[in-house]
């Protein structure tokens, strides 16, 4: 894979930003504020009201733009917000969008629940496979949304490919990004029109907000993306744009360790006894390997694996973690473990969640910042706790 780029450090601290014009503060001042005073009517110095923009979320903006290459990005209250936004602003009634069938749970139940039923429909396929992206397209499609790596399998999508089938049909593609963000993936740099990011994750780092942002190089497009979010008010606060401000200078250096770690944790799994499978685009084991090293300049902080025993040992170690937290979100610098089945894609039917492969005991690894000999401790202990557990079990049942 591609090394990672010493200047994304010094972007991420400095780029897009300048000092406030009244105490040069070395942060960027919070701008806590609902509305802006008119210096006379139809005059202001730039701003008015702080759903339609704001000092503090243009600077978040400024800064996630120069990581992704573009103009000033566009960032929102979560990040289904960003993705809910984005689809408002290029689909109507009539439209038919394309997406990964691995993608986050959300994003499926947006179509599903909510654009269904304006009448706007989606097709849901393996995007890891180019050819079913191009047998998706109707004349009716106007996007292709994709995911890569998919959550929670961590499968990939050749975005080159996709982008290739996207431009000579006419069509936006769009990279749900999240995972990886533009320090270790460049959706735009492959071809892609549109990147969507949940900066909640990695790019806040801390769990402190809820945040998502779209960058793209198309000003029409970004115009239309602003017109859309000030009228359904889903602009990001100051307050959150702040915070987040904060947590993306140390982006590149939390994403190195990220890495290292998952890395070391994902060799651990593997080998393991307990373990049934690793999805992890580090191994040689992980089928698509090679596609990661092409666009991806590291295989990310993300593991998902599965136990031999079943759905119910597996339950029974996420119960039994001490150090790891027990929770849905990742990139941050807990170690978060989570169950998919149950919390991120407990909406989908399970015959159709297990097609996708996302098994009943598929457990998701977001490596933190500890170290990891402390994080495979911990989770050492959790499957003896929970093969212990079983083993109580089976000789409760002999004895009745």
């Amino acid at each position: 894979m591609s090394t990672y780029d010493p200047q994304d450090s010094t972007v991420a601290i400095h780029g897009g930003r300048s000092l406030d014009c009244h105490a040069s503060s070395i942060l960027f001042p919070l701008y806590q504020t609902s509305t802006f005073v008119h210096d006379a009517v139809g005059v202001d110095k730039g701003f008015s009201y702080s759903r339609v923009s704001n000092p503090t979320v243009d600077a978040l903006e400024k800064v996630i733009g120069t990581l992704e290459g573009t103009p000033p990005a566009v960032c929102f209250r979560t990040g289904m917000a960003a993705i809910t936004t984005l689809l408002l602003s290029v689909l109507k009634s009539g439209d038919h969008a394309v997406l990964s069938d691995v993608v986050y749970g959300g994003t499926m139940r947006l179509f599903r629940e909510v654009l269904d039923d304006l009448g706007i429909t989606a097709s849901f396929v393996d995007t890891s496979d180019a050819t079913n992206v191009e047998a998706a397209i109707t004349p009716a499609t106007r996007i292709l949304f994709i995911e890569t790596p998919g959550n929670p399998t961590l499968k990939l999508t050749d975005i080159e490919a996709v982008a290739r089938i996207a431009k000579r049909h006419s069509i936006l593609l769009a990279v749900d990004n999240t995972f990886l963000t533009p320090i270790l993936q460049k959706p735009l740099e492959l071809g892609a029109d549109i990147s969507v990011l949940s900066t909640t994750k990695y790019i806040d780092g801390h769990n402190a907000t809820v945040g998502g942002s779209i960058a793209t190089h198309d000003d029409k497009l970004l115009e239309r993306i602003r017109l859309v979010r000030k009228t359904i008010g889903t602009t990001q606060a100051p307050f959150e744009a702040w915070l987040t401000l904060q947590g993306i200078k140390t982006l590149p250096a939390r994403l190195r360790l990220h890495c290292e770690g998952a890395a070391v944790i994902a060799r651990w799994l593997e080998n393991h006894p307990d373990v049934e499978r690793v999805y992890y685009p580090g191994l040689d084991s992980f089928p698509q390997k090679a596609l990661a090293e092409k666009q991806q300049r590291a295989p990310g902080g993300i593991i998902a694996f599965e136990l031999k025993a079943g759905v119910e040992t597996a339950v029974r170690a996420l119960n039994s973690v001490k150090l790891c937290s027990r929770a849905e979100s990742l990139g941050g610098l807990e170690t978060l473990i989570t169950h998919p089945p149950s919390t991120t894609h407990a909406d989908l039917d399970p015959k159709l969640r297990r097609g996708l492969g996302i098994s009943d005991g598929l457990i998701r690894l977001s490596v933190g910042l500890e170290a990891p000999e402390d994080i495979i401790a911990d989770l050492e202990q959790a499957f003896a706790a929970a093969a212990s557990s079983n083993a109580s079990e089976e000789v409760t049942h002999e004895i009745r």
